[in-house]
């Protein structure tokens, strides 16, 4: 399971990070998203991979950690895809904008002369 989910992250960071390098607006935005799902996996899985384990004590059990998922992570990623989710729809007005705007949606504005 735990190499499942690092070669996906692996694969997330590796695709997300070809993107950034991209000449278009639209595939930069992709990357950024991309690389925010990758860092969301990796918090989630700082709370151990844990499976039919509740995330909170119940009152009157014995307390033994090692049974029971992390809420942390779980909420810190809660909160994340809520802001990444925020974060993209600002990108994606300000990709239209500017293309409306410039005419184009490369990078730096200008397209490459060929």
């Amino acid at each position: 399971m735990e190499l499942i989910l690092s070669l996906g992250i692996g694969v997330l960071v590796g695709s997300g990070t070809w993107l950034l390098f991209r000449p278009r607006t639209y595939q930069v935005i992709i990357g950024l998203a991309l690389l925010s799902y990758a860092i969301n996996l990796f918090i989630f899985s700082m709370g151990r991979l844990t499976v039919n384990a509740p995330p909170v004590i119940q009152p009157g059990t014995e307390i033994d950690p090692a049974a029971f998922a992390d809420p942390i992570p779980q909420a810190l990623v809660l909160t994340a895809i809520v802001i990444s989710f925020a974060t993209t729809a600002l990108f994606l007005v300000v990709l239209l904008a500017t293309r409306g705007l410039t005419g184009t949606d490369h990078v730096d504005g200008k397209e490459d002369e060929r």
